[in-house]
């Protein structure tokens, strides 16, 4: 059976090879999910996304459009993308959020949401297939280039238009969103995507905006946590806690700092295991030395939060901030639908 567990440990192995890089920008890039850019040559902000002149989101892309990624490089569509492949699941539901899923013709093996795109052509993850790539002829193809630079690279010099982006916030990646939007000319259906996001980072920021900020550890994978720089870190902060993780990036933990630091609240990623087998990451956790101290885990303050909603670049960001609020703040549940 494939289960999210060994999903982790890929990515695992991916984030120790990105920290010797820079610091990870994971399943984002700089601009969470996407950059914004109009036709011609303007500045790129910190996505990758340019700032000046925007289209108007309701309003149809006007052809040709000049748009620079999270690398630098300019992409010019002389007309509406018409067959796309997304190599990361955040990507694949962001096609399918803003309606362009008739254009989607292969996607990464993770790819599971919405139901219908574990039907599509498969390319592969990591290890991307390029002579499947290749014979299905993409005219753009979605990518991270943190999580995805050799095949970024590779299709590139194929001659395959990629459009890179790597997200570091919440906004980029509500940005991202409509970037991707204007690519594709779904500029409305973007804009609703990203007012609804918008909408449920108000209501969140609201709500505990008075409440007390509990000291929070998150583990999204066995032995693995994030901290400064990253969208997960930001999540906490917008959900109103604190992130006891101060290093910055996307790195394994050293378990007598977490005791050392006390947390308040531990917040854990679900994985999907088999039949009867607890969660790795909850098990890690209860048996760590000396963790039985902590008042998390004394005051079985411990919640395990779903995975993909918290850690995809994606429009269920929205989804994944609500969870981590409520779990949180769960007096304040019932401003937090």
């Amino acid at each position: 059976m494939r289960t999210k567990l060994m999903t982790f440990n890929k990515i695992g192995a991916i984030f120790v090879i990105v920290a010797m890089l820079i610091v990870m920008s994971a399943c984002g890039a700089k601009n969470n999910s996407g950059n914004e850019a109009e036709s011609g040559n303007t500045p790129a902000n910190e996505a990758g996304q340019t700032t000046a002149g925007q289209t108007e989101a309701a309003q149809a892309t006007a052809y040709p459009l000049t748009v620079k990624d999270v690398t630098g490089t300019e992409l010019t569509f002389e007309a509406a993308p018409q067959r796309i492949i997304t190599l990361l699941p955040s990507e694949t539901e962001i096609v399918y959020a803003i309606g362009a899923a008739d254009s989607l013709v292969g996607v990464d093996d993770y790819s599971n949401y919405p139901k219908e795109a574990e039907s599509l052509e498969k390319i592969g993850n990591m290890d991307v297939n390029f002579e499947k790539v290749l014979s299905l002829k993409p005219d753009l193809v979605l990518a991270s280039y943190t999580m995805g630079k050799a095949a970024v690279d590779k299709l590139r010099s194929l001659n395959i238009p990629v459009y890179a982006t790597d997200p570091k916030t919440y906004d980029a990646v509500v940005e991202k969103v409509k970037q991707i939007g204007q690519i594709i000319n779904k500029n409305e259906q973007a804009a609703e995507v990203a007012a609804h996001m918008q909408q449920v980072r108000e209501q969140v920021a609201a709500a505990v905006k008075d409440a007390p900020k509990p000291n929070v550890y998150l583990e999204f994978a066995p032995g693995w946590t994030v901290g400064k720089g990253e969208f997960l870190d930001e999540l906490i902060s917008i959900a109103g806690g604190a992130n006891i993780a101060t290093q910055p990036g996307w790195y394994e933990i050293d378990a007598e700092s977490v005791v050392k630091s006390n947390p308040d609240q531990i917040i854990y990623a679900s994985m999907t295991v088999a039949e009867g087998e607890k969660n790795p990451i909850l098990s890690a956790i209860e048996a760590r030395p000396g963790w039985d101290a902590i008042n998390a885990v004394k005051n079985k303050l411990l919640f395990e939060v779903d995975q993909d909603p918290l850690t995809r670049v994606g429009p269920r960001l929205a989804e994944g901030l609500l969870e981590v609020a409520r779990k949180l703040h769960p007096d304040l549940a019932g401003q937090l639908k």
